[in-house]
């Protein structure tokens, strides 16, 4: 197998299209164990992210600054002669099987929860896949770290049996997904449980979040920061990454599991939005989609909101968590990310980090969703001299990203590595760190036809 070309031709650099090519034959290596068919494989790379700005903006109809990193899933699979998932962990040896089927379940918490998500939409939403699938999968992406590995398996697993079974020429999906920006968009809804277009949801995997996670990862420029609207997904420009600077990712080695112990924060953060908009409409006899359309409806319209966030607090939101939670949406939406892309379009760095700061601030101060050890993250960055930097993320715990000159990368990291560490030695066993160009979305191509890099094939 060409993998390494293939790699290369998606536009991963040779050192980690090296690595991701030894992945894909560990891969290889684990369906033959599973003695999978040779027949009809497929190959599929699918990073993780940064969100660069927009913290918990997507939901709320906002904007984000986005880019995909280098690190991510290999994954290949192959068709079966049933309707049989079967899915392992090249690695670890980690495996979970079940069978395309509209009814299935999991336990919130583990991995398989979100695997059973995925197929048993699949399933609900295009019957014609019959078509069962053997996946193997290897990951680079700390887990539970906000770089969103969970999406990223999601995205995996769905793509292995969309390309196996050939749903991208299917009439529902040509109905109902006919642009990039429209499957992130249902990928989204398959991970909320919400309905898009034609294709009904379900409970999802019990979060209440958008789909700028889905957008980074599936929509992705190499060697850009893209910037993107929500509700609905719309593309607004896009920022060279000069070949100058890089980032530099710090996973805090604090568990961010949306699945699991921060879920209900995360989703406190979401319904305060929703009381927000419901409010807005009932009072002002609106019906805006979002909290950032009614945002933009008038000019006095943020001063509304503001009135509304004092004047409509329940016993389970105060006056001051509405307005703390409106406060940081304003500032991130309207000011922060119109400012960050003018900085990254005039590599006016000084801009850009007084910008991050000020996003890092309002996340500690008004969105109430970092921990102690992301803060430190973000200040020993600075420190050691990096241009920007911020945590990003679900939060409550999770990953900070640092732009630094890409001469100075190897060295920054290490040293923000070792400081951190020294400080919060609890972390060491789980805290990662490794840097990155502004990487290409998601691809996935067959044996017969590796110069077809579409999604889904």
């Amino acid at each position: 197998m060409h993998f390494e070309r293939d790699l290369n031709a998606i536009g991963l650099p040779t050192e980690r299209a090296s690595v991701v090519s030894r992945a894909l034959t560990a891969c290889d290596a684990a369906l033959d164990a599973l003695h999978a068919t040779h027949v009809g494989r497929v190959s599929a790379w699918v990073p993780g992210r940064i969100e660069v700005f927009g913290k918990h903006t997507d939901y709320a109809g906002g904007q984000s600054l986005l880019t995909a990193v280098e690190q991510g899933f290999a994954v290949r699979a192959a068709p079966r002669s049933d309707t049989q998932i079967r899915i392992v962990d090249a690695i670890s040896g980690a495996a979970f099987t079940t069978s395309l089927s509209s009814h299935l379940t999991a336990p919130n918490g583990h991995w398989s929860n979100y695997i059973a998500t995925v197929v048993r939409r699949i399933a609900m939403n295009f019957p014609a896949a019959q078509t069962g699938v053997d996946i193997a999968f290897t990951s680079d992406l700390p887990i539970a770290a906000g770089v969103s590995s969970s999406t990223a398996l999601m995205i995996s697993v769905f793509s292995a049996i969309a390309a196996v079974n050939d749903l991208s020429m299917s009439d529902t999906w040509l109905r109902a997904l006919p642009t990039r920006t429209a499957l992130a968009s249902y990928m989204g809804a398959v991970e909320n449980g919400g309905t898009f277009n034609t294709l009904a949801g379900d409970a999802g995997v019990g979060t209440l979040g958008g789909c700028q996670d889905q957008t980074a990862i599936l929509c992705a420029e190499k060697g850009s920061v893209v910037r993107y609207s929500w509700m609905p997904v719309s593309r607004v420009s896009a920022c060279a990454l000069p070949a100058t600077h890089r980032f530099v990712v710090a996973s805090s080695g604090i568990v961010a599991e949306k699945s699991a112990g921060a879920r209900e924060r995360y989703n406190r953060a979401s319904l305060m939005v929703r009381h927000l908009l419901r409010e807005w409409n009932v009072r002002h006899a609106r019906d805006d989609r979002s909290l950032a359309a009614a945002a933009l409806s008038s000019s006095i319209a943020h001063e509304q909101l503001r009135a509304i966030a004092r004047h409509s607090a329940t016993h389970e939101f105060t006056i001051d968590a509405l307005t703390s939670r409106l406060n940081q949406f304003l500032l991130e939406n309207f000011t922060l990310i119109p400012r960050a892309s003018n900085a990254f379009r005039d590599h006016d760095w000084q801009a850009l980090g007084d910008t991050a700061l000020e996003s890092q601030c309002a996340a500690e101060e008004w969105l109430g969703n970092q921990i102690v050890e992301t803060s430190a993250l973000v200040r020993i960055a600075r420190e050691r001299g990096a241009v920007a930097a911020s945590a990003f993320g679900a939060g409550f715990g999770g990953s900070v990203w640092a732009l630094v000159a890409a001469s100075d990368a190897e060295t920054f990291q290490a040293d923000w590595r070792a400081s951190y560490i020294s400080q919060f030695p609890a972390a060491a066993p789980h805290a990662m760190f490794f840097s990155t160009n502004a990487g290409p979305g998601a691809r996935v191509w067959a044996d017969e036809a590796p110069g077809s890099y579409s999604l889904p094939l």
